[in-house]
């Protein structure tokens, strides 16, 4: 069986895209495959931090056409990338195990976020990492970056004092030496499904779907579940100030989430415990309180004054 995976050309997309090239291999002696290197609105647009270009899907609707009009069977996304409403006739078919979900710094000198003056430049496009890191370190500046994790590293020292990263791209590419330490959830909770891979497929590719199935990790099913409908009743995407975060321990599940407002004035963290077989309701009903809370009204305001649609 040849199977076509698409997937963007970053140097992490790529990375994931051979690591789930060579897991389907192992199911079976008779696979063969090949990378359908796609590049996306995402990639093209590298100027304008990702909430002020707009809409949803910036990285993966190109991906998704690709899977759509039959140049590709398989399409791997990041899953914090991937909109919780997906293209007509299309599912996740399967999430590996996840990545180390953290957050990272890295400094010059590799002296810590806690540790940079007043005054000092943190690189980041992301409204859930400024705004975390408004609420925690009021005394940074936070600079806008966008690119590949290897540009943003390539710009410290440069334009900025400080780069934030996801944990497990520095991992997947190899440049963890290169960071300072993970940050810890209680000051940044990550986005949901920081660390965790998609692998989308067409419903009716019956053959294809059962063996990409066989990739699923349990765990990280449940809790990408439990995440993903948090998101979804928040009617938010990547580029907002939301961050969601699922732990297992056993059957009892966990499930973190925060909204806040940009400049860091206003951080709401609320949390539920349950059964894991309660995965999504759960993710649901934190959305909910959160809500309730006051996550409408911040979110009301984020998506006026700082996001384009």
């Amino acid at each position: 069986m040849h199977i076509r995976i698409a997937t963007r050309r970053s140097p992490l997309a790529l990375w994931q895209a051979e690591f789930v090239s060579d897991e389907l291999k192992k199911l079976q002696a008779n696979i063969s495959t090949e990378l359908v290197k796609i590049i996306t609105k995402g990639d093209k647009i590298l100027d304008v931090p990702l909430a002020k270009v707009g809409g949803k899907g910036l990285f993966t609707k190109e991906i998704d056409r690709a899977l759509a009009d039959g140049r590709a069977d398989v399409a791997v996304h990041s899953m914090k990338d991937v909109p919780t409403k997906l293209p007509q006739g299309m599912s996740i078919c399967a999430i590996p195990e996840r990545e180390d979900a953290r957050d990272m710094v890295a400094t010059v000198g590799g002296i810590g976020l806690k540790n940079l003056p007043v005054g000092a430049k943190v690189g980041s496009s992301s409204l859930r990492r400024i705004c975390q890191l408004k609420r925690h370190y009021p005394h940074l500046e936070c600079v806008s970056i966008r690119g590949s994790v290897q540009t943003r590293l390539d710009k410290l020292g440069q334009e900025v004092d400080a780069v934030i990263l996801a944990a497990a791209g520095v991992k997947r590419l190899g440049l963890y030496e290169r960071m300072d330490n993970p940050i810890d959830p209680e000051i940044m909770l990550p986005a949901v499904g920081q660390g965790t891979l998609a692998i989308q497929t067409c419903d009716d590719a019956t053959k294809i779907n059962a063996l990409v199935s066989c990739l699923n990790h349990a765990d990280t099913v449940i809790r990408s579940k439990a995440e993903r409908a948090f998101l979804a009743t928040l009617e938010g995407g990547c580029q907002v100030p939301i961050a969601g975060y699922a732990t297992l321990d056993g059957d009892t599940l966990t499930v973190r989430g925060r909204v806040g407002d940009v400049e860091g004035k206003e951080l709401l963290d609320q949390s539920i415990v349950g059964p894991s077989h309660d995965a999504q309701a759960l993710g649901v009903q934190l959305a909910e309180q959160l809500l309730d809370a006051g996550a409408r009204e911040i979110l009301q305001e984020v998506y006026r004054n700082h996001t384009s649609s």
